[in-house]
């Protein structure tokens, strides 16, 4: 579980029911950032631990936390699971997706989609049906942020381990290819899920590979 991006007050089954009530947005002010300042939020797949800060409990209202950007949601993502068969899921879409498309802010995208001319998304598909990585590259130099296509520095070792994919055929591949292309390259690996320091390289180990940081 990634707990910051569940957000707060959402009484969750992923946080045992009880809402919680993290310092996220006092951290980004402290940081130099303002709400209003974001403008673009990328939804690498819609999992309930990647939406929860899509946004926020104001008066009592679910609002947008990020009020002036562009929510990038991808559309193959988005059409699998605004008809998926599940109470939580549908919960999820509810308070985490629909007001910010009822704000208008949402941009569906396909899954290779570019941000900028540093910034583009790429497919790993497994995971879920639509999951992407962001791919960040200037000055020369490269970094992909994982999403859910790698949970755990100890799947570098052993890509056949799962955890809840929807199509884990499709995931072991997914994780092959890019940890072959990464290894003992100059990228920049952010976990998502990966402990602190979540920032590292992939080299090779034997047969397999393993996470340096």
């Amino acid at each position: 579980m990634c707990p910051r991006c569940v957000g707060n007050d959402w009484p969750r089954e992923i946080t045992g029911g009880d809402p919680l009530a993290t310092p996220f947005l006092q951290h980004f002010d402290e940081a130099g950032w303002s709400r209003d300042g974001v403008d673009a939020v990328v939804c690498t797949h819609l999992h309930v631990d990647h939406v929860g800060w899509n946004t926020m409990l104001e008066n009592g209202k679910w609002v947008p936390t990020f009020p002036k950007a562009r929510d990038l949601i991808g559309r193959q993502e988005y059409e699998f699971w605004r008809t998926y068969d599940d109470e939580a899921q549908r919960t999820m879409l509810g308070d985490s997706i629909k007001p910010i498309f009822d704000a208008g802010l949402v941009q569906l995208v396909e899954p290779d989609h570019v941000i900028s001319p540093e910034i583009r998304l790429t497919p790993f598909i497994g995971r879920t049906p639509g999951h992407v990585s962001v791919m960040i590259e200037s000055e020369d130099e490269c970094a992909v942020i994982t999403g859910d296509m790698t949970h755990h520095p100890c799947q570098l070792a052993h890509p056949d381990w799962m955890f809840g994919d929807s199509d884990p055929e499709a995931a072991v591949l997914t994780r092959l290819r890019p940890f072959a292309e990464w290894a003992d390259q100059p990228i920049l690996v952010i976990g998502t899920h990966f402990a602190a320091p979540a920032a590292g390289h992939v080299v090779r180990d034997a047969a397999a590979f393993r996470f340096a940081v």
